[in-house]
């Protein structure tokens, strides 16, 4: 059984779960959790991420925009919250595939949630598009985030849709 296959069979247990945050300790069997504390994190999140979309059957552009979705999120969990997790789920395979997303932090949490999700608005040194532009490239996405607690994101592409 080749490595696309092992996360197909996984993924495909949970091709009707419901889109929630999933936490470290519940993440469900045959999602992979990646811890986001550094800029080589980063950089095993994309290859996770793109290696979860080929298992789930996206076309190219589509292994792309969700690979962005990722990258921008965990950085945002890593600049903003201070370090966090992203969890990926390969939901079934193909044309009633997908991939869902989870970023988790424990940061300080996003005071004004619409203004963080309007182009060109940044806490920091970046553009401003991260959070706006991950929800662009993704079919399903939900904000949870307290002040002074941490932000958790989920997103979900779904394949040929």
């Amino acid at each position: 059984m080749t490595l696309y296959d092992e996360a197909f069979a996984r993924g495909a247990r949970h091709a009707d779960a419901p889109l929630r945050p999933v936490g470290l300790d519940v993440a469900p069997d045959g999602a992979q959790t990646h811890a986001v504390m550094s800029e080589q994190d980063l950089l095993t999140v994309r290859h996770a991420v793109r290696s979860a979309t080929v298992a789930a059957g996206f076309a190219l552009v589509d292994q792309t925009r969700i690979v962005t979705a990722a990258s921008e999120l965990a950085r945002n969990a890593y600049v903003h919250g201070g370090g966090g997790s992203l969890t990926i789920e390969v939901l079934g395979h193909g044309a009633r595939g997908g991939v869902r997303l989870t970023v988790r932090d424990n940061g300080p949490g996003i005071p004004d949630l619409d203004k963080a999700l309007t182009d060109g608005w940044t806490t920091g040194t970046g553009l401003g598009h991260g959070l706006g532009g991950a929800r662009r490239l993704m079919h399903e996405f939900g904000v949870d985030t307290t002040v002074g607690e941490g932000t958790t994101v989920t997103a979900v592409r779904w394949n040929n849709r």
